[in-house]
């Protein structure tokens, strides 16, 4: 069967595909990213792209209406061609540059040296350097070049389990006396033991670097570390490519599982995004590859997997088991990151399978596990991870809470992108003003818009506690559709995209559901240990998503407890934060490994009770008004 030219507008690119093959894969042939939520399954309708040109096989049409199918829209990941096309691809259909978090709130909130002593986790790097003096060898001191070098760097550092490779080995005579038995040994941690990476003659003044990295479902994050002095030369963040094969862990997991290649489209994926990211912040910096030594990532338990390789199928499966959660480091040219291919990268542990090393990374930077007092550390995304403790005892538990705070099942829900609302204000008249990020014209709302318009429609009466829109009400804005009532809060010509930006009830309830979630898990964790909310002293909110939560509108619509706005703090990114920390002091390292033993988790899925709490929790803000003293008065 003869091959498809495929040109895609307005980027004006053409490719070569077979029959067999969708437009979205020839997309993806074209570098251009598309959205699919879904994972390519059809039912997310935002692929969504016009044929311009040509004839395509019919497929499934989900969200399309109509109009659109009369002009010639079809869903991207669901038609092959039948003739050469012209292909249109409209700016809601693309993956665009994320608002990507890389610090938190007013501050970097990295710990420095003086919190680092506090904590106990003072120390050297997982790559360092140290300087020796030997004594040179006589006729009556024949001892081999390696045990007098070992024995030296035993006596200077305390550490007995030293190896050392064989391209070191080869060149260590003759270093020995170039420098007249004086060299700089460089040391990298691996797993269990510690490696004579190098070695130089003299005392050398090679610079050396390493990297944390946050490996996130939505985005990635690179901070580039000078190793000698612990300063944070520059950080970069950008979108997980993984996204094009879906917008959670599940839809991925059944990529890598159902796919052919799935698993190894998925991992260059990640990889090519952090490549990118590492390959810009080392040219702004100066910085050869080569003198990038080592490498510690956070993500949670199903990115792990992929930026490894590892296949990811138990962990959707039955008792959810990971294939690994203490992860050995593995060296940086097995899986293709642009640092020294000799590089270890140190994959912080995971917990359990949807409780990951981007949390037990949050427990780290945050000292609970050091504290006296209760603290409660909620990641809230696709997936709600927390953790209740303190110094004595740590639980952690997931819940899902589906895409809707990532905007997805919400009709113009998206990620957080220019253009995205997320401020919404209902003025006299039933008026609506809309904040967007980049302070461009609306083409969707994202996850914290969504709180805020939700609760703003319930503060407005609007919508009732259910989420239906008030019938006492006689406002333009809400109008009755197929799909159910909706209010539109754009006009098609205040818009960037041409067309009314609404949110339905459909949209309200799904959001419900998502914030019920995360809350009936909040209540399980509460219940396991016998303790009431108000025993909370802390509540800290980590990720990209929860550093732009609104407190109040959060808990006025049942999201987060009813506490006093003193105990929440927002953390950032804590992922990439903890691996930095373990990037810097071994003893960090050290004791993440140790939080992972430590932690207990609770699988929701077993008994009633986070059924029970969550059906409870799907109203605004509960069916309990006596949880949410400050929202019922």
């Amino acid at each position: 069967m003869p091959n498809y030219n495929i040109k895609f507008l307005p980027d004006d690119k053409e490719v070569q595909i077979e029959p067999t093959d969708t437009v979205l894969r020839a997309a993806e042939k074209a570098g251009i990213a598309v959205k699919s939520a879904c994972g390519g399954g059809g039912s997310c309708g935002r692929c969504a792209v016009l044929v311009k040109e040509g004839e395509v096989t019919k497929g499934q049409t989900a969200k399309l209406t109509k109009e659109q199918l009369a002009q010639g829209w079809v869903l991207a990941c669901q038609v092959k061609p039948l003739t050469d096309l012209v292909i249109d691809i409209p700016a809601e259909s693309r993956l665009s540059q994320h608002q990507v978090l890389t610090e938190s709130r007013g501050d970097k909130g990295l710990l420095k040296e003086a919190q680092l002593k506090d904590l106990g986790l003072a120390g050297h790097p997982l790559y360092w350097s140290v300087y020796v003096e030997l004594t040179p060898p006589t006729l009556t001191e024949a001892f081999d070049d390696l045990s007098r070098l070992t024995t030296e760097v035993r006596r200077i550092t305390g550490i007995d389990n030293l190896q050392l490779g064989l391209e070191t080995l080869k060149k260590l005579a003759s270093t020995l006396r170039e420098g007249e038995w004086k060299a700089t040994v460089y040391l990298a941690e691996g797993s269990g033991f510690t490696e004579i990476a190098d070695i130089l003659p003299g005392k050398a003044e090679d610079k050396y670097y390493g990297l944390a990295i946050d490996i996130g479902t939505t985005t990635v994050v690179v901070y580039l570390v000078d190793l000698a002095t612990g300063e944070i030369l520059g950080s970069k963040g950008g979108y997980n490519k993984q996204a094009k094969y879906g917008d959670d862990v599940i839809t991925r997991i059944v990529h890598a599982v159902e796919e052919k290649d799935g698993l190894a489209e998925l991992h260059e994926a990640v990889i090519g995004s952090l490549n990118e990211l590492i390959d810009t912040v080392l040219k702004e910096h100066g910085v050869r590859r080569g003198q990038v030594k080592s490498v510690v990532s956070a993500g949670n338990t199903t990115m792990t997997h992929l930026f490894l390789g590892i296949q990811p199928t138990y962990i959707r499966l039955e008792p959810y088991i990971p294939t690994v959660n203490s992860v050995p480091p593995v060296r940086a040219k097995d899986l293709g990151l642009h640092v020294h291919p000799q590089a270890w990268v140190h994959s912080l542990p995971n917990i359990a399978s949807y409780v990951g090393g981007d949390i037990t990374s949050g427990v780290l930077v945050t000292g609970m596990a050091q504290s006296d007092q209760l603290t409660l550390l909620i990641d809230i995304g696709t997936n709600g991870e927390m953790v209740l403790g303190n110094s004595d005892w740590l639980i952690a538990c997931s819940c899902s809470a589906g895409p809707a705070f990532e905007g997805g099942g919400i009709k113009y829900g998206m990620r957080a992108m220019h253009g995205a609302i997320e401020r919404v204000r209902i003025l006299p008249g039933f008026g609506v003003e809309c904040k967007t990020i980049g302070n461009g014209k609306p083409v969707g709302i994202c996850g914290s818009g969504l709180i805020d318009c939700i609760a703003t429609l319930r503060d407005a009466a609007i919508i009732d506690r259910t989420g239906k829109f008030s019938s006492d009400l006689e406002i333009s804005r809400i109008r009755d559709t197929d799909e159910g009532p909706e209010f539109v809060l754009v006009w098609a010509n205040d818009s960037g995209i041409g067309e009314d930006i609404t949110i339905s009830e459909n949209d309200i309830k799904n959001l419900i559901r998502s914030k019920g979630a995360i809350f009936a898990g909040i209540r399980v964790m509460l219940g396991m240990v016998d303790l009431p909310v108000e025993a909370i002293d802390e509540i800290l909110i980590a990720g990209g998503f929860g550093n732009y939560l609104n407190i109040h509108d959060s808990v006025t619509i049942g999201l987060l407890p009813d506490l006093p706005t003193e105990k929440y703090k927002f953390i950032g990114n804590s992922s990439v934060k903890g691996a930095y920390l373990s990037l810097v002091s071994h003893n960090a390292r050290r004791m993440v490994e140790e939080i992972a033993q430590k932690m207990t988790y609770l699988e929701l899925s077993v008994g009633n009770s986070f059924l029970d709490e969550f059906v409870s929790a799907l109203f605004l803000p509960h069916t309990d008004l006596s949880l949410f003293p400050s929202v019922h008065k």
